[in-house]
């Protein structure tokens, strides 16, 4: 279980995987100096709700992983996390569609998007 941590304050717990699919959607967006909101669901053990954050070129950003391997990337996923990132509500975290040849429902991630 990874973290993403946001300007040395808001963190939140992401899943190693799914936090690898986020960091490249993330950084391809501050590359291209496309500022937008990223949001998630808090988990009930910190009081559950949602938070969301504006993240632009000059945030402060740190993608911490547990594992030290990195995981095999499903260009789907990326896209579909992309497509988010573009759309008015910004980021969320999506379940990982199948790549393609891929048995749907392998790999996937369970995730419920912010309200």
């Amino acid at each position: 279980m990874g973290k993403f941590i946001y300007e040395d304050g808001v963190k939140t717990e992401i899943e190693d995987r799914a936090l690898t699919h986020l960091q490249l959607v993330i950084t391809a967006k501050l590359r291209r100096g496309e500022p937008f909101p990223f949001s998630w669901r808090e988990d009930a053990s910190v009081g559950g709700g949602r938070t969301t954050v504006w993240i632009q070129p000059g945030s402060a950003l740190v993608f911490k992983y547990f594992g030290s391997r990195q995981p095999a990337i499903n260009r789907a996923w990326i896209e579909a996390l992309a497509f988010t990132a573009n759309a008015p509500s910004g980021l969320y975290l999506v379940p990982e569609p199948p790549e393609a040849g891929e048995t749907p429902g392998a790999g996937e991630v369970p995730v419920t998007p912010p309200v």
